[in-house]
């Protein structure tokens, strides 16, 4: 048989308590709401008013549900957690407590007995399945927000993000070299194919290595350029190149690239190839920009060409018309 605090809902309407308790008539529900009162599991809500039948029950009423006695809780949270890990949240939220009391027992217990893991820093999927036993408990099943309610950040845990590896050709490991960061992977396959055709020039600049840089995704693997990268690519004497759709969504992506690491490296536009894209376009009708694009890009970008084309490449903008850099194939290289 069903109990009444099984009801999703604080309050319930005389039809649903029927409903919801499978009583077949209205006797029998008079009966069950005689027994549910005196035991005190519902009581009437008497602004609802009765409901006009004989005996006369009250419309709705409220579900009294027992109290729960989270006094074990309270002394597991006071005198078992480590010192690292702050009580103050789970002491005021004690039902919070009852739903995440499990992941904080593991993590108390590896702090406990393995704290000095720590010491070596992991990934977020391996220290989560070290914790846990669940690889995607930290990032995506709850994991940072109960290291909050404990006071804990992620590198508290000691713990680096994963990138996605860059995806890159060298043509040769000589130093110094031209790198070449590309926005868009056909345009990196089709430089590839020109330079694996016995070539060793891009638009007249002699390129060693290219990198293909995913849109905005350059943002997050370029973070660990110096790491995931031989190191005839990571010699400081090398000079990095950018090319990119020439909109604002191309622009922004350069210059927040620049920005982000302009301490660890120079990036250029490569000039040749944005002036080419250009000097092609003028013979053909150009598509006209997504909608939403970030319109506030900075003036780096244009410093690094003649007063002429910035002023074509700033009309392009405002006549929010843009050039994909797919304009340009492996022949005209």
């Amino acid at each position: 048989m069903r109990k009444i605090t099984d009801f999703p809902k604080n309050k319930i309407a005389i039809e649903e308590l029927q409903d919801f308790m499978r009583v077949p008539n209205y006797a029998g529900l008079v009966e069950l709401v005689y027994d549910l009162t005196g035991k005190e599991l519902i009581s009437p809500i008497k602004s609802s008013g009765l409901n006009g039948k004989k005996p006369a029950l009250y419309q709705r009423y409220r579900i009294d549900r027992p109290s729960k006695d989270y006094t074990d809780y309270q002394e597991e949270l006071m005198y078992q957690l480590v010192p690292m890990l702050k009580n103050d949240y789970y002491m005021g939220n004690l039902e919070a407590y009852q739903k995440d009391r499990l992941f904080v027992l593991s993590l108390n217990d590896y702090l406990k007995k393995h704290r000095g893991c720590l010491k070596e820093a992991v990934s977020y999927n391996e220290r989560s399945f070290e914790i846990w036993g669940r690889e995607k408990f930290l990032l995506r099943e709850g994991g940072i927000r109960i290291l909050k309610n404990l006071g804990l950040a992620p590198e508290d845990l000691n713990v680096y993000d994963t990138t996605e590896p860059l995806a890159y050709y060298s043509h040769h490991k000589r130093v110094p070299q031209k790198i070449l960061i590309l926005e868009n992977k056909d345009t990196f396959y089709s430089m590839r194919k020109h330079l694996l055709g016995n070539n060793s020039r891009i638009l007249g600049e002699e390129i060693g290595t290219l990198i293909y840089g995913a849109g905005k995704g350059i943002h997050k693997s370029f973070q660990d350029f110096t790491f995931c990268v031989e190191p005839y690519l990571n010699d400081n004497r090398n000079e990095i190149l950018y090319f990119g759709d020439l909109d604002y969504e191309g622009i922004l992506i350069y210059e927040t690239l620049q920005e982000n690491f302009r301490d660890k490296v120079k990036l250029k536009p490569f000039r040749t190839a944005y002036e080419a894209m250009l000097k092609k376009a003028g013979r053909i009708k150009l598509p006209d920009m997504k909608e939403g694009q970030n319109s506030n890009i900075g003036t780096e970008f244009f410093s690094y060409f003649s007063n002429e084309v910035q002023e074509q490449m700033k009309h392009l903008l405002q006549q929010n018309s843009y050039i994909p850099q797919e304009i340009l194939q492996r022949k005209d290289f």
